[in-house]
């Protein structure tokens, strides 16, 4: 979805909204960063290894 396609389906107070709660809510801990760290590095890849119930699936 695009920006503009976004906006049209949102609507410029929707979108305000969600700018101004983002800006307000207090940053993550130290952490959380550390956990999700490894997601932002990968982007749209596979995950590093399956989880055990997929695993077991195949």
């Amino acid at each position: 979805m695009t920006r503009e396609q976004r906006r049209a389906l949102l609507g410029d107070t929707v979108i305000e909204q969600i700018r101004a709660d983002v800006e307000a809510a207090p940053a993550p801990p130290a952490d959380v960063l550390d956990l999700l760290r490894p997601i932002f590095a990968r982007p749209h890849r596979t995950p590093a290894a399956p989880s055990h119930e997929a695993a077991e699936a195949a």
